[in-house]
C-alpha cells in the first residue's frame, strides 16, 4: 500500500473517468453494463497513476451525483473493484484504491545488462548513449596534463576540484543564476546526489512527493532509504505537471523533500514550463518542503528552435528552497560519473560533512576531465553531437514503433531520451517478460510508479538507431503477439488492460 492516504473528491473522479472513457474503443468493441464501465474506469485509473493506490474515494452517493448516474451504479462498480482486488473497505471508514495481492510490485530500479552479455540481444533498459568520441579520449589526455600537481596531495576533496566548482558556479551564473562555488558540491554521479540528498534530508520514515511515473532508479533509492513516497500523478499526455495536485498534496502531506524532473521527464519526457516551474516553488516555499529538480536531461533539447524554460532554481535564486542536482552521465556519457549539486552554502556545507560518512569525495581524474571539456569548449561540441545521435535516433524509433505497433500510444518528446508508452492494453510486465526471450530488453511501467501503477506501460528509451532500431520494433511486436496469444505462462490467458 502507498505509504500516505491521499483523498480523490467526486468532481476530480469524475473529470478523470470522463477523460479515460473519452478514448476511442476499438473496432467491434461492445458497450459494457454501465457498472463495469465505471469500475473499468477507476482500475485503469489506478493502474496508469492517474489516481494513487491507498487513496480514498469519495462516497458512492457524492460520486453518484457527480457522474449522473444511479447510486446502485457506483455500489455495483465499488464491489466489482473490490473482488478483483482494487478496492479496501470499511464499514463506516470509506473505500480505497489498491492493487490485488497477486500483483507483482517492482523490486528493483534498472540494471544495465553488461556488454558481454548481451549477445544479440538488444538491450533498451538503459537510458544511455555510447560516449561521444573523440571528445572523451581527449577529455582524458587532458586531465593526464593536468593531475601531476593533484597526485601530490592526499587526493580527498570531498566538496569537489576547486576548478570544476568554479566552472560549474560560472555555468549558472552565465544562465542567469548567480553562483559562488561554495554553492557546488560535486559528487559521484546524480545517484550520488540524490543519495546524499536523501540522507541529509529524509530520514527513514520522512515523506518525499514524487511525480507518478518517475525515474526508477531514484524511487528505489528512496525506498531503501526508508522514506515514504507520495505519489503526485502528471497531467495527462505531455501537458507536464498538474499544480492543483501538487499544491494538494504539498499542503496535506508536508513532505520533507519533493523530487522532480523538470527538464525532458524521466520517463514521460515532458517539459515543465515557467508557470508551472515558478507555481511548484512557490507551492513547496509555502509548504516548507525542499524542491529537488533534477536536471540530468537539461542540455538534451533536440528539436531545432525549442526555447528552454530557465531552471527551476530560477525562482529561488538563493536555494533556500530549490536544490538543483545535475551531471555528465546523460548529456555526456553514463561512465563519467560527475554528478553535482547547487544548494545555499549552509547546505552544501552540510552534505560535504555528511559525505564523510560515505565515500568522501568524487575522482580526481574523472573531475579534471569534465572541467577540461567545459573549459576548452569540448563539452558544447559533444552535447551537440549527443543531441544529433539522439534526434536521429528518436525519429528512427517513432518510425519503426508505428509500422510494427500502430495501436500503440506515445507523445514524441522535444527533448530527453525516452519514450513513454501505452502498450495497447497489454501488461507491461509481460511484455518485458517476453520481450527477453525474444531478444529485446524493455523496463515495464510499474518499476517507475509507486505501489504497482503503470502495468499497461513500458518505457523506451531513444539509444539505438537505423536497422537496429527497426529490429528493436519488430521483436517487440513479436512479443506482443505472444503476449496476446497468451502464449507467455502456458495455458494462462493474457493479462490485458482496458485503456
Amino acid at each position: 500500500m502507498a505509504h500516505w492516504t491521499s483523498a480523490v473528491g467526486s468532481v476530480q473522479l469524475a473529470r478523470l473517468i470522463t477523460s479515460q472513457q473519452a478514448r476511442p474503443a476499438g473496432p467491434g468493441t461492445r458497450r459494457p453494463p454501465a457498472y463495469r464501465a465505471l469500475a473499468d474506469g477507476i482500475r485503469v485509473l489506478v493502474l496508469e497513476g492517474r489516481v494513487p493506490v491507498a487513496a480514498r474515494l469519495p462516497a458512492e452517493r457524492e460520486l453518484a451525483l457527480a457522474l449522473s448516474v444511479s447510486r446502485t451504479t457506483v455500489a455495483a462498480a465499488y464491489e466489482e473493484l473490490r473482488n478483483e482486488g482494487f478496492l479496501e473497505s470499511r464499514r463506516g471508514a470509506g473505500s480505497w484504491t489498491a492493487v490485488p495481492a497477486g500483483n507483482p510490485l517492482p523490486a528493483r530500479g534498472l540494471e544495465p545488462l553488461p556488454p558481454e552479455a548481451l549477445g544479440s540481444m538488444i538491450d533498451l533498459g538503459c537510458a544511455a548513449l555510447p560516449a561521444p568520441e573523440p571528445w572523451l579520449t581527449r577529455a582524458v589526455h587532458g586531465a593526464l596534463e593536468e593531475l601531476p600537481p593533484y597526485a601530490h596531495t592526499h587526493g580527498d576533496y570531498p566538496a569537489g576540484l576547486p576548478a570544476l566548482r568554479q566552472m560549474l558556479a560560472e555555468r549558472y551564473t552565465a544562465r542567469g543564476i548567480p553562483t559562488m562555488p561554495e554553492q557546488i558540491m560535486v559528487t559521484t554521479g546524480a545517484m550520488g546526489a540524490m543519495d546524499a540528498i536523501c540522507h541529509l534530508f529524509a530520514g527513514r520514515g520522512e515523506r518525499i512527493a514524487v511525480e507518478s511515473p518517475s525515474y526508477a532508479n531514484i524511487l528505489q533509492l528512496m525506498r531503501e532509504a526508508g522514506a515514504r513516497l507520495v505519489p503526485v500523478a502528471m497531467a495527462e499526455g505531455l501537458a507536464g505537471w498538474d499544480m492543483d495536485r501538487w499544491r494538494q498534496v504539498l499542503r496535506d502531506a508536508a513532505p520533507r523533500l519533493a523530487y522532480v524532473v523538470a527538464d525532458f521527464h524521466n520517463p514521460t519526457g515532458a517539459l515543465a514550463d515557467e508557470d508551472q516551474r515558478r507555481r511548484l516553488v512557490d507551492a513547496a516555499r509555502a509548504a516548507g518542503t525542499v524542491l529537488v529538480a533534477d536536471e540530468t536531461m537539461s542540455e538534451l533539447h533536440l528539436d531545432p528552435g525549442l526555447e528552454m524554460p530557465r531552471p527551476v532554481c530560477a525562482f529561488d535564486p538563493a536555494g533556500s528552497t530549490v536544490i538543483t542536482v545535475g551531471s555528465a552521465s546523460k548529456a555526456f556519457w553514463a561512465g563519467m560519473r560527475i554528478g553535482w549539486v547547487r544548494a545555499a552554502p549552509d547546505v552544501i556545507r552540510s552534505l560535504v560533512s555528511a559525505r564523510a560518512y560515505a565515500d568522501l569525495g568524487t575522482p580526481v581524474l574523472e573531475q579534471l576531465a569534465v572541467n577540461w571539456l567545459l573549459s576548452s569548449g569540448g563539452w558544447q561540441e559533444a552535447v551537440d553531437l549527443r543531441r544529433g545521435q539522439a534526434r536521429d535516433n528518436r525519429d528512427a524509433l517513432v518510425a519503426a514503433l508505428r509500422r510494427e505497433l500502430p495501436g500503440w500510444e506515445f507523445a514524441v518528446p522535444s527533448g530527453g531520451l525516452t519514450l513513454w508508452v501505452r502498450a495497447g492494453g497489454l501488461s507491461g510486465s509481460r511484455l518485458a517478460e517476453v520481450g527477453e526471450r525474444v531478444g529485446v530488453r524493455v523496463p515495464s511501467g510499474p518499476r517507475f510508479g509507486v505501489d504497482g501503477a503503470f502495468e499497461g506501460y513500458v518505457r523506451l528509451p531513444f539509444t539505438v538507431g537505423g536497422a537496429v532500431a527497426d529490429e528493436a520494433a519488430t521483436r517487440l511486436a513479436a512479443a506482443a503477439r505472444l503476449v496476446e496469444s497468451g502464449a507467455t505462462t502456458g495455458t494462462e490467458a493474457p493479462r490485458t488492460f482496458v485503456a
